[in-house]
């Protein structure tokens, strides 16, 4: 198979869409599945509640990590070969170094209960697959 060029409209155009479904995901896990959970961690930490301008920030990540997935499709692709596959392999990677690696360190440091932890990455295993596929079906070569 031939390596072609990575078609870099279609990886942020495919990111954004990957994006998207990251942001609303982590919408409705953070307010409706573990808000309240989260709250009391951060009152019990005497932590502030986050502000708007740390929301942005995360919505702005969420984009990148959509556009990051993306493009790791595109570099796996010519040698797993095109489709949903290549898909769930990308988003595997990203879900174990922008997921588990930093929310196992949070659990390390004492931040947070291994119980919430293993709630935020198994939503966020589905979460990244989800986008990983929803991006791949954009990206043309």
């Amino acid at each position: 198979m031939a390596m072609g060029k990575m078609n870099l409209g279609r990886v942020i155009l495919g990111g954004l869409l990957a994006g998207l479904v990251i942001n609303i995901s982590e919408a409705i896990l953070n307010t409706v599945v573990i808000g309240a959970r989260m709250e009391d961690l951060l009152k019990a930490r005497n932590m502030p509640m986050l502000g708007n301008s740390a929301i942005a920030s995360f919505v702005v990540l969420g984009f990148l990590l959509g556009i990051v997935t993306i493009w790791l499709y595109a570099a796996i692709r010519p040698r797993y070969g095109a489709g949903p596959g290549a898909a769930v392999m990308a988003a595997l990677i990203v879900f174990f170094l922008a997921y588990v690696y930093p929310t196992a360190g949070l659990v390390v440091m004492g931040f947070m209960s291994s119980g919430l932890m293993l709630a935020i990455v198994a939503w966020g295993l589905v979460e990244i697959v989800i986008a990983s596929i929803a991006g791949a079906w954009v990206y043309r070569e």
